[in-house]
């Protein structure tokens, strides 16, 4: 009796929901068959005439592979690693893909190597581009979460950018390395931040068309706490503008809220920082942010807060809670910035996930062992649209819950696309919501969510998974109007273009 009752329960507070097939157009390649099984993708690219390069993780080294236009393999090559030689980002430009590895030979010494993939050329080569000193065997590279976001490439191509840490046992110091891209030779090096107490954690990097480099991220005051003995700030977010002659920086603040994080996007001669703030502290997000910054003299030409809107409570919470939490301003929580996109209007949509992690021990019933578990969690998706003024246009936010990187976004045609594998059947709440997850013993489906103009969003099935090729989004490229994603067989290898 139990049962039924809760099996009513389950069919009246949930039903059924509303789903079209995309807009999009799906296209499968041939299959074709690795001679090395990998599935750990980490970078993929694709030119305008529709060449495709990707770069795979191997046991002990590198696959790197490159297709035609009809995704057919036209060279491969396994170029094999140092040991410990590990991934720390990539720039893509003018048919060539650099990948950036370092190596640690001895515990206080690090070596950047640059492997290229020439497309035109069909080959691949490797040169060493820096040495440094390390302390003991701390990285260089920061948090390994934003590791990308070290490595930067000017508007025009002609430069390069690389940000370093370079902490040592009694100062504190950070490098920018300026390349000519084509060249690869270095133009200059140049420390920033250097202090005794204060510490400085990167956020993000931008170079010019001039070979100028910034860098944005939090400068705090002392120690590495994001509050003080009496609950204020430890930190401020400043900018530094690093040349080849001189550095200088301001400092971006706002009255007495906490800015969460913040991106740099490009916009002609400004620097658009955009993310979000808090009343509470770092971790909490209550709406967001922006800042116009000139390049020239290093000036704030304007700022703006907003909050979040009603709307991205309504699709978390359902809307009797939301309105409950949207009154009391209820902050979120735990969300990272992981796409700053521009449409051709200069309108900018700020993408996110929520991000922490758990433990839970688990018991093996053996004379009462057992482990500790470390469970990553990759919930919900966090949407802001601004316009070209700074305006927070709207707000949405998806429902979800995974527990690996599960989604990828693009702009189509001015509209953006949220791609991501959920429940073969999606379900809709007796309070509003959408919830994108793999219910017990559901099959699943990749899904394609696109979001209007003014922030509706159609749930588009691309196809159902269960007889189908399971396809990784988060592994896939948009580019030249076509999002391209690879399956995750191991040896039996098949893409998928959306466009």
């Amino acid at each position: 009796m139990k049962k039924l009752f809760m099996l009513c329960a389950f069919i009246i507070t949930h039903s059924i929901f509303s789903q079209s097939t995309t807009k999009l157009k799906v296209t499968e390649s041939a299959e074709y068959k690795d001679d090395i099984k990998s599935i750990d993708i980490l970078t993929i690219h694709t030119t305008e005439s529709g060449e495709t390069a990707i770069i795979r993780n191997g046991k002990h080294d590198f696959l790197f592979d490159i297709f035609d236009k009809n995704l057919k393999k036209t060279f491969s090559k396994v170029v094999e690693a140092e040991n410990d030689e590990k991934f720390v980002g990539e720039l893509f430009y003018q048919n060539q893909l650099k990948f950036f590895t370092v190596y640690a030979p001895e515990k206080d010494k690090r070596i950047v190597y640059c492997h290229t993939l020439n497309l035109t050329t069909k080959s691949c080569s490797k040169t060493t581009i820096f040495e440094t000193a390390a302390e003991k065997n701390q990285s260089i590279f920061g948090s390994e979460r934003k590791h990308k976001t070290n490595f930067a490439l000017s508007p025009n191509g002609d430069y390069f950018a690389i940000a370093t840490d370079n902490i040592l046992k009694n100062k504190n110091s950070y490098t920018i390395r300026v390349f000519d891209s084509k060249s690869e030779k270095l133009i200059y090096t140049k420390s920033y931040q250097e202090d005794e107490k204060k510490t400085f954690e990167f956020n993000d990097l931008f170079v010019d068309n001039n070979g100028n480099a910034f860098s944005l991220g939090k400068l705090y005051k002392n120690g590495l706490a994001d509050k003080n003995a009496s609950g204020d700030a430890n930190y401020q977010f400043v900018l530094n503008k690093i040349s080849k002659d001189q550095t200088s920086f301001i400092l971006i603040d706002l009255e007495n809220e906490h800015i969460n994080s913040l991106s740099i996007s490009n916009n002609n001669n400004e620097l658009n920082l955009i993310g979000f703030y808090s009343e509470l502290n770092v971790n909490r997000i209550k709406g967001g942010c922006t800042f116009v910054i000139n390049t020239n003299d290093l000036s704030i030409k304007r700022k703006k807060i907003q909050e979040l809107p009603k709307q991205v409570y309504d699709d978390l919470y359902g809307y009797r809670t939301a309105e409950r939490k949207n009154d009391k301003k209820k902050e979120l929580r735990n969300f990272d910035i992981d796409y700053v996109l521009r449409d051709d209007t200069n309108n900018v949509f700020l993408v996110a996930e929520e991000f922490y992690i758990t433990t839970m021990y688990v018991s093996t019933g053996m004379y009462g062992g057992g482990y500790w578990q470390t469970i990553y969690h990759y919930d919900d998706i966090l949407i802001l649209k601004f316009n070209a003024e700074g305006d927070l246009v709207w707000g949405r936010s998806v429902y979800k819950r995974a527990t690996a990187p599960s989604y990828n976004a693009f702009l189509k045609n001015d509209q953006l696309h949220i791609i991501l594998n959920s429940g073969k059947n999606l379900t809709e709440k007796t309070d509003g919501r959408t919830k994108l997850s793999k219910g017990w013993l559901e099959s699943t489906s990749l899904y394609d969510l696109e979001y209007s103009n003014n922030g509706e969003v159609s749930y588009n099935k691309i196809q159902d998974n269960n007889g189908n090729e399971f396809y990784l989004p988060f592994y896939g490229t948009y580019e030249g109007n076509k999002f391209i994603m690879m399956n995750d067989g191991r040896k039996k290898k098949i893409f998928m273009t959306l466009e």
